[in-house]
């Protein structure tokens, strides 16, 4: 044991550790990026699982978490890759799978035909074993010499525990279907184990076991679902019978009322992230930046859903009467190319800049009085200012001119065909005119007399073909 003082018994090392932990040999640099290596491919292949299974995802609050969870690990991927870049690394070989075992391991994952098995590969088996081998790097390493590993190790930790926590509560809500398929699971959840245990853990550090196993649901390539689905409290996700933005902009309406159609258009967002998905998981060959980047923005609209959520819940309005369509993540994911999708994408984003768009919203939950709403719109606001650079760095550059990539954007948006009458006619809705049952109730739960000219808005209204870019651009 050191009996070194420092001065005057001020902490020592900068607080980072006491002399005698920094006196342990810890790990090499090599030995050090071999296992930041492999905590880095946990992290991007956990990114890639939670955006190609979030389309195809019914479940409303596990599309959230998974946005959610997506960004965290794009973040901690890209921490990573820059410690990596830090040690002598050059070339990185970050795209370099670290153990054959270790892919079968996040293939399988990937691969589970169930959103409970899939919450069981995620959260019962990859995240624990993550958390665990950063929590083990970060003890057994020199905490002096590894400093900058150790602080980022110290920042994902607090993020894994977070997702750890939720996965735990999400897992148990579906116990009922796991037991029900109690046998098959757990023939699965062995190929997992056996599958980590040839790997030598997820760190490589422990002895790699001979004992033999197969692939189970990666026998066959995954296959990415682009088509969005909706669980069963939004029943008529094809209803385009609601027109927001005329309700929004015509002057000759109240603020108050637009209020709820702000918090409906933000409840709406929810096929951003459906969209957005589809995106970043078919575009392969991207640096690292592009896919925090896009996955930033994907968390952000994410978010602007929630908004929508509480705020109907604020205004004691049940948001399952809202009818939350998926036209626009539909049309989009089924009938262009990822390109097209980004290009329409900013292509919207343009259109929410000037004074008729982000800036007017906020204005209107002021002018209404909200101070939830004009909070929410405020940092609307700010997120779109955030997505308009995204957009800048990895659309417009790769076009000539700013012009250019706007009108491309827009050709590819003119290409969308939006079924309005040919759903109708299949009987897969009625687009029902669900605004006055929505805003009757909101003028109960607030104790005030509807305003006929706001109830019978829509009721004359009927969806016109020109009118479709406005209806389901939900950024």
């Amino acid at each position: 044991m050191s009996t070194y003082q420092s001065f005057h018994g001020l902490p020592a090392l900068a607080g980072l550790a006491t002399f005698d932990a920094a006196q342990q040999p810890g790990l090499s640099v090599e030995e050090c990026v071999h296992r930041l290596k492999r905590f880095h491919y946990a992290f991007k292949r956990l990114h890639e699982i939670f955006l190609a299974r979030l389309t195809a995802e019914p479940v409303y609050e596990l599309k959230m978490a998974f946005s959610l969870h997506a960004h965290y690990c794009a973040e901690h991927a890209a921490a990573l890759r820059q410690r990596v870049g830090e040690m002598r690394e050059p070339p990185l070989g970050l795209d370099i799978v670290p153990d054959p075992a270790l892919e079968i391991f996040f293939d399988e994952i990937l691969a589970a035909p169930t959103t409970e098995e899939l919450l069981l590969g995620i959260y019962a088996h990859a995240i624990p074993v993550l958390g665990a081998a950063l929590e083990k790097h970060r003890m057994v390493t020199n905490p002096l010499a590894d400093a900058p590993s150790v602080r980022l190790i110290k920042f994902a930790l607090v993020e894994i525990e977070e997702m750890d926590d939720y996965g735990s509560r999400a897992v148990a809500a579906f116990d009922e279907a796991i037991g029900r398929r109690k046998r098959e699971v757990e023939v699965w959840l062995n190929v997992l184990d056996d599958a980590l245990a040839a790997a030598g853990g997820l760190d490589g550090t422990s002895a790699k076991s001979e004992h033999t196993f197969t692939r189970w649901y990666s026998a066959r390539p995954f296959i990415y679902d682009k088509v969005p689905k909706r669980d069963a409290r939004f029943p008529d996700p094809y209803n385009m019978g609601v027109n927001a933005e005329a309700f929004l902009y015509d002057p000759a309406q109240p603020p108050e009322p637009k209020v709820l159609m702000m918090f409906y258009k933000r409840l709406r967002e929810i096929d951003v992230p459906e969209m957005m998905a589809s995106i970043i998981t078919e575009t392969k060959g991207k640096p690292w930046g592009y896919y925090r980047d896009m996955t930033r923005q994907l968390w952000d609209e994410a978010r602007h859903a929630m908004m929508g959520e509480v705020g109907f819940i604020s205004l004691g309005v049940d948001w399952k009467k809202v009818m939350v369509n998926f036209t626009w993540s539909f049309g989009l994911n089924t009938q262009l190319t990822a390109k097209e999708r980004h290009g329409v994408l900013y292509f919207i984003e343009q259109g929410l800049m000037p004074k008729t768009g982000k800036r007017f919203e906020w204005e209107t939950a002021q002018a209404a009085h909200n101070v939830l709403s004009a909070l929410f719109q405020d940092y609307d606001w700010a997120d779109e200012v955030l997505h308009a650079r995204v957009g800048r760095d990895w659309y417009v550059s790769q076009f000539d001119n700013p012009k250019e990539a706007v009108e491309w954007g827009d050709r590819a948006w003119s290409k969308v065909l939006i079924g309005w009458r040919q759903w109708k006619d299949e009987g897969l809705t009625q687009h029902r005119n669900w605004w006055p049952d929505v805003y009757l109730d909101w003028c109960r739960a607030q104790g005030i007399e509807p305003d006929k000219n706001v109830l019978a808005f829509h009721e004359s209204y009927e969806t016109k073909r020109a009118d479709l870019k406005v209806l389901s651009a939900s950024a």
